[in-house]
């Protein structure tokens, strides 16, 4: 099954959702096996370490550094990862507001994770576009 390609169509039906729980951004050394009790959410490897998406309450709980806490807003469309232009609308959207964004694609949906105390107005901004 294959995603939505058009723009138009992704930002009329993108419905974006904000997941109730907090996250964190955090990097160690080594391999992902090392980390999996963390249970993160995402994982990318960088030169510079291993990067994980982990849930606040994880971090607290394992006493894992962080610098910011985000939450979650789900684009519940189904966007093509061939898709052209929704990163950049959902950023410059964002950008207008002052709301850093974070976006992660997976097979299904796009991701975007706002610092938390910016979430309502950033899920309302994304609201605001799907209305265009």
């Amino acid at each position: 099954m294959s995603g939505i390609i058009e723009l138009e169509a992704l930002l009329r039906s993108m419905e974006p959702k904000l997941v109730d729980e907090e996250f964190v951004f955090c990097t160690f050394p080594g391999q992902l096996q090392d980390y999996l009790h963390l249970q993160p959410i995402a994982t990318f490897l960088e030169s510079e370490g291993l990067s994980l998406i982990i849930t606040r309450t994880m971090a607290d709980t394992f006493k894992v550094g962080y610098s910011s806490v985000f939450k979650q807003i789900t684009l519940t469309v189904h966007s093509s990862l061939d898709a052209v232009g929704l990163t950049a609308a959902i950023s410059n959207k964002l950008a207008s507001k002052g709301i850093s964004a974070n976006v992660v694609a997976a097979y299904y949906h796009d991701h975007i994770f706002i610092q938390s105390d910016k979430a309502d107005i950033a899920l309302a901004a994304l609201k605001e576009l799907t209305a265009q």
